[in-house]
């Protein structure tokens, strides 16, 4: 297996559960005292799913 691959497996891995956890605060907050929170884990979340998904996919198999 490519390294590219596993590490672009595990940034995508890292943003969904990014995502999940942003979710998770925006589901128990009250008001906006976790707004900045739910913003930075969100974009990080994001940040790291597209990234990783973008580096499965362009990598070849050289099997």
């Amino acid at each position: 297996m490519n390294l590219k691959r596993i590490f672009g497996a595990l940034l995508t891995v890292l943003g969904i559960g990014g995502l999940i956890y942003a979710a998770v605060l925006y589901v128990t907050s009250r008001g906006n005292s976790d707004f900045k929170a739910l913003v930075i884990y969100g974009l990080l979340g994001l940040l790291f799913f597209i990234a990783g998904i973008s580096l499965v996919r362009t990598t070849k198999d050289e099997s």
